[in-house]
């Protein structure tokens, strides 16, 4: 029982309910490694009892971050609060990203007390702010009464401040605020006395009447997320397989420029979803899941255009150059035409040496000055990154197995390296400015190009454990936890992604520091962001080190704050947020992520009546706020699903549970009833038995639907019937490493896939193509 107790006071799960019915119990053994990861002592029924005292007698006047949603309730923390009480707001800075430049913070706060409640008071020259009236959006467009940079102070209740203090609002004396319409459940009325806080990530200092003080992060987010300005299409596609005539051997950045261009000037799609670009871990090979990557936090240089770059046409060793392009051009040949796999070590290798060349042309002035700012903005977060990418050059990837003195980014020994290592820090801070300044171009050739929404980018769940983010932000990480998934219906031993999951009590200590660096990083340049299993802002699945994945258990998150963090920072940014929702989803996730408006994922062949009859499910029924597509990089193309080549591909790698026959029968069933009514639908006037007209009636069917994006497959538009990748394998099947290829297996270039008829077929079903003019000289009499 004081096991349990301890494990509900951090947030661990002691049991867990794969269904509805059914509830496991999670072994002592996992909740006891789990709490350790935690900082928890819990190995003996004494250490539980001492842990249990301290918890339970630690009074805390706020927990580490509040949360204030514009034009929402106070929380109890906030309205809780004794009467009486001094809550002073002190702003971010105004140097804080994404935050509009304002007047330094005021050295002073004031405090204002009085015998009664009393309407707010402001500073000198600002309007006194009226009380909202439920379900107004407080803060969200109309003037905020503390001024930019000022501090603001809450008391019970106000005075008169003196001449050019900050602002002074008063709590109400009564103990809690009342229900705005009286009836149970109902949202209360935001209080009288709080006068909101710009949107931002400020702290809030109280004081009680009995001399009690406390300080916090309060995080002021918009109730909701910016939404699509109307529905859309756009691709979905793996971008190191869409390779063009000008590739080095995998797609790369003015690949994704060129598709967004064409795409949203010739088809009139509103955006392109990529699959995460972060850093990969280096290593030989390399791992080639975007998924598990060294850092979420910078991109990886590997996806640079070379040619691309101003400094590329100064280099003298044009020779050099020269000899470089000609193997990349091997290399994609040989991808092409020879039926090679995509070698991201080999590109990389040959990227790395051009830019070695290319680094050696100084900047000019105004690019020197842009590169000093990117520095300058991106501080210590960077400068570890960066040192950690020269420390790997000389000692291997894996930081664990560095020579002490370096394990530590602060340690004196490190601080050495640092200056030994100037000229490769240096470098490496280079190639993370060059591919920001290139991913930017790709959002704005997106933008040019007519696209609502433009480059969807992919947020990976974790990163390696001995990659860069874990040896900056030590601290942050559950070591010797790792992420995974519980057994479920279609994976009995569940899962292990060897991804460490960040400490929710660090998280909330910091103020959610390394969660908002994150974002505002992959927000900077994107339309749109992709959370993978998003369901992790909520609660994750850890598995401690060195056992299997059924033995580990949920730790949950402060949903409120990592969704306040994810909506301040996307607003701020202006990006719409999908969630890849699917799989194992607790009750009220999906509901509360809507009502931030959070956009879900919803996956054809999923949708069906699970409440009622079972079958597939009517468009009209669909979720309207949600990513709908056929697939996605973990599923079949839409042309393998419909002729069943993906069962027999599990089949031939002994990946099937039970006979080829049973699962054909199965996977048959399944497919006839989608076609069925498709048919009913008239969607498939072609008849049964013509896979390309089927995978129109699909898209056709999606395009029924209310979702608000809808995503088409690239591969689907040429037929491919390869999976990018095939959970469940490692090097049975060449996962993140197959180009895009036609129906035939034979990979295509981007310019053959614009071109493709096949494609424009299937375009023309969501959206008739505009009329377009070609260049003179192709202009046909």
């Amino acid at each position: 029982m004081g096991l349990s107790r301890l494990a509900a006071l951090h947030g661990v799960a002691t049991s867990y309910s794969p269904s509805p019915d059914v509830t496991v119990s999670v072994p002592d053994d996992t909740v006891i490694a789990v709490l350790a990861a935690l900082g928890v002592d819990a190995g003996t029924p004494a250490d539980v009892r001492k842990c249990l005292v301290a918890a339970e007698s630690r009074s805390r006047l706020l927990p580490p971050t509040v949360v204030v949603w514009a034009g929402e309730p106070l929380p109890p923390a906030l309205s809780g609060l004794p009467p009486g009480s001094t809550v002073t707001v002190e702003p971010e800075p105004p140097e804080t990203p994404g935050r509009p430049a304002g007047r330094p913070p005021a050295p002073l706060s004031m405090r204002a007390r009085a015998a009664a409640p009393a309407p707010p008071v402001s500073s000198p020259g600002a309007s006194a702010a009226p009380v909202p009236a439920p379900g107004d959006a407080v803060g969200a467009s109309a003037p905020l009464a503390m001024p930019p940079g000022g501090a603001a102070t809450v008391s019970a209740p106000p005075v008169t401040p003196p001449a050019g203090a900050a602002t002074a609002f008063a709590p109400a004396s009564a103990p809690h605020p009342q229900r705005a319409d009286g009836e149970p459940g109902a949202p209360a009325a935001v209080p009288a006395w709080w006068i909101p806080p710009a949107p931002g990530v400020h702290r809030v200092h109280v004081r009680t009447p009995d001399h009690r003080r406390a300080t916090a992060t309060l995080v002021v987010a918009p109730a909701r997320l910016p939404q699509p300005p109307g529905r859309s299409h756009g691709f979905l596609v793996q971008l190191y397989s869409l390779l063009s005539a000008r590739s080095w051997g995998m797609g790369d950045l003015g690949d994704l420029a060129d598709l967004a261009a064409w795409s949203g000037r010739t088809i009139g799609s509103g955006f392109v979803q990529v699959n995460p670009l972060h850093a990969a871990v280096p290593g030989h090979p390399t791992d080639p899941s975007p998924y598990r990557p060294s850092s979420r936090r910078f991109p990886d240089p590997v996806h640079l255009r070379i040619e691309s770059i101003p400094e590329y046409g100064h280099v003298r060793d044009r020779a050099a150059l020269d000899d470089l392009r000609q193997d990349a051009a091997a290399l994609s040949e040989a991808v092409l035409n020879k039926g090679a796999l995509i070698d991201r070590d080999a590109v990389w290798e040959l990227k790395r040496q051009a830019l070695e060349l290319v680094v050696e042309v100084p900047l000019t002035p105004g690019r020197r000055a842009a590169y000093c700012d990117f520095l300058a903005e991106q501080g210590q977060a960077l400068e570890d990154h960066a040192l950690w990418c020269a420390l790997a050059e000389v000692h291997g990837p894996d930081w664990h197995a560095w020579p002490e003195a370096l394990r530590d980014p602060r340690s004196p020994g490190t601080a050495r390296a640092r200056t030994e290592l100037l000229d490769r820090v240096d470098f490496h801070c280079r190639l993370a400015w060059l591919t920001a300044t290139q991913l930017a171009a790709a959002q704005r050739a997106a933008e040019d190009a007519g696209m609502s929404v433009g480059i969807v980018h992919d947020l990976a769940v974790g990163v390696h454990p001995a990659g860069a983010d874990t040896w900056a932000q030590q601290e942050a990480f559950a070591h010797g936890m790792s992420v995974g998934a519980p057994p479920d219906a279609f994976n009995a031993r569940g899962q292990d992604w060897g991804l460490p999951p960040w400490r929710p009590d660090v998280l909330a200590a910091t103020g959610y520091a390394a969660y908002r660096g994150l974002l505002r990083g992959l927000l900077a340049h994107a339309g749109a962001l992709r959370i993978d299993h998003v369901m992790g802002l909520f609660r994750l699945w850890w598995v401690p080190e060195g056992r299997p994945p059924t033995d580990g258990t949920y730790v949950a998150q402060d949903a409120e704050a990592m969704l306040a963090v994810l909506v301040l920072e996307a607003h701020r940014a202006g990006t719409v947020v999908v969630g890849e929702d699917l799989g194992t989803v607790e009750p009220g996730v999906r509901e509360a992520l809507a009502r931030r408006g959070v956009l879900g994922t919803s996956v054809l062949w999923f949708e069906r009546d699970w409440d009622g009859d079972g079958r597939p499910l009517a468009p009209e029924k669909w979720r309207r706020d949600c990513l709908a597509t056929a697939t996605t990089h973990d599923l079949p193309s839409t042309a393998a699903r419909l002729t069943g080549d993906h069962v027999t591909l599990r089949h031939r790698l002994g990946l099937l549970t039970r006979s080829l026959e049973e699962e054909l029968t199965e996977d048959a069933t399944d497919t006839a009833e989608w076609l069925a009514l498709l048919a009913r639908l008239r969607m498939l006037p072609e008849g049964d038995g013509d896979e390309e007209a089927a995978v129109r009636a699909v898209h056709r069917f999606l395009l029924r639907t209310p979702a608000r994006m809808t995503g088409i497959w690239l591969p689907d538009t040429v037929g491919d019937r390869r999976p990018q990748n095939l959970p469940g394998t490692w090097d049975q099947y060449p996962n993140w490493r197959l180009p895009i290829a036609d129906a035939e297996g034979h990979p295509v270039t981007l310019e053959e896939i614009t071109a493709s008829p096949r494609l424009h077929a299937l375009m023309d079903v969501l959206r008739p193509r505009k009329p377009h003019t070609a260049p003179p000289g192709e202009r046909r009499p």
